[in-house]
């Protein structure tokens, strides 16, 4: 079958020629012995030129398959949530507990548009001083992100110390996990509150700063991710529920590397 698809795809068959008038006998041995008999072969047993594909088509039919499988992925996907079964009390209990948690520990909730308060543009657009690590940061910028940072870890502590299967767990445990997602939670809270008219994060609730602010005030390539994260978020308009699910499998999954 090689041999035949080879010879169609390259228009090879009009060069074939037998020195004994095509009357050779082709089988495993003598097969590449003579082109032409071995071509004459193939269409004798029911192999058929017009159904090899050229490179085109070869490229196109390969394509075709790889979307029918995709789709098939995604048809599946949203089948098996389609399917999924229905929290029971006890889980429709502990959403809320979660949920709750969240927004009363989430700074202005969802007035955050209407309270926040915009950074100057002259903050934060040239970096100036040097830290240890050798990155420069603009310190106007910084000295802002100072005061807001030390509320929003609190706010972060408040929320997991509200959730039952954290509160539960030993004091260094609850240390572990604070450890290993407090910057994540605190990322997610302000990817959340990503205004795409401004192309700003608003942090804390309060205070609306634009990528190269962030990232001169001392985040560096990290402002980076959480626009972007900002960003792919907008798209799922996503509600205090999800979000607040979202910190808890944070926060719960945090320690799970140790």
């Amino acid at each position: 079958q090689g041999f035949f698809r080879r010879t169609i795809q390259k228009n090879l068959h009009p060069t074939y020629s037998c020195k004994y008038d095509g009357c050779c006998v082709i089988d495993k041995i003598t097969r590449n012995q003579c082109q032409l008999c071995r071509f004459k072969k193939c269409i004798s047993v029911g192999m058929a030129m017009d159904l090899v594909l050229d490179d085109s088509k070869r490229v196109a039919k390969r394509k075709l398959i790889e979307e029918n499988r995709e789709r098939r992925r995604k048809e599946e996907m949203i089948k098996s949530l389609q399917h999924r079964p229905e929290p029971s009390a006890e889980e429709w209990e502990l959403i809320h507990v979660v949920t709750e948690a969240h927004r009363s520990t989430n700074a202005q909730g969802s007035h955050w548009k209407q309270k926040r308060k915009f950074l100057p543009e002259d903050i934060g657009q040239s970096p100036m001083a040097s830290m240890p690590d050798g990155d420069k940061v603009d310190l106007e910028a910084f000295s802002e992100f100072t005061k807001i940072i030390t509320p929003a870890i609190t706010r972060v502590v408040d929320f997991a110390k509200k959730l039952p299967m954290f509160s539960e767990l030993p004091c260094e445990d609850q240390i572990i996990l604070l450890k290993g997602c407090c910057m994540e939670i605190m990322s997610l809270r302000a990817a959340v509150r990503y205004d795409p008219e401004s192309e700003t994060l608003t942090l804390s609730g309060e205070m609306a700063v634009k990528r190269e602010q962030l990232k001169n005030g001392g985040l560096g390539v990290v402002s980076d991710a959480i626009f972007d994260l900002g960003k792919s978020l907008s798209a799922f308009n996503l509600d205090d529920t999800e979000v607040a699910l979202l910190q808890a499998v944070l926060l719960m999954s945090s320690g799970a590397g140790g």
